[in-house]
């Protein structure tokens, strides 16, 4: 299912304001109304939000990186700046939950790059004592992720293989068309 700006999900009955999270950036909300999308390839995108004040955030990051890297597109910095917006914004670290996505290996012959981001993101919530709730990391296909930040919930769609080889090439290219080839969605 595709969503505009103002789309309607019938699931819930209302209308959506839905936030597209391009690769190397965050995106902290709130509202019932609030639909965070993006998708993904070998980058994973990591999705943030304490229940108790009904705040959230999708980050969507490039590499894993090390101390010292510099950019969004890195994943240690994409992870501190988004768990900082949330705690900025009133959130407490010990009510964060986590769902992580992405990190797929769409290219034989090819270095892992989406291993390499799901292992970091993995360690990375290890570290700091995160609730991981679980998402869906690795594989061979691109994915289209929405997260709803109040409730929590997430939903995953598996792009076709075919179109997770044209997205890892082109990636500022939409995808036209998306295959429902077994959805998940999480609570």
């Amino acid at each position: 299912m595709n969503y505009s700006p103002s789309a309607h999900d019938p699931a819930y009955g209302a209308e959506l304001r839905q936030i597209h999270v391009i690769q190397g950036q965050f995106h902290v909300a709130e509202g019932e109304d609030v639909v965070l999308t993006t998708i993904l390839g070998s980058c994973v995108a990591a999705c943030i939000r304490d229940p108790v004040l009904g705040i959230g955030g999708m980050n969507h990051f490039l590499l894993p990186g090390a101390t010292g890297d510099e950019g969004l597109r890195y994943g240690v910095q994409s992870m501190e700046l988004l768990l900082n917006a949330l705690l900025r914004r009133g959130a407490r670290r010990e009510r964060l939950e986590v769902k992580l996505f992405g990190g797929a290996h769409l290219f034989d012959g090819l270095s892992d790059v989406g291993a390499q981001n799901s292992t970091f993101a993995e360690q990375f919530l290890r570290d700091e004592g995160l609730n991981y709730l679980g998402g869906s990391l690795r594989g061979d296909r691109a994915r289209r992720v929405q997260y709803w930040p109040v409730s929590g919930r997430a939903r995953q769609i598996l792009l076709a293989p075919t179109e997770s080889k044209v997205f890892a090439t082109e990636r500022r290219q939409p995808v036209a068309k998306v295959e429902d080839t077994g959805a998940l969605e999480l609570f």
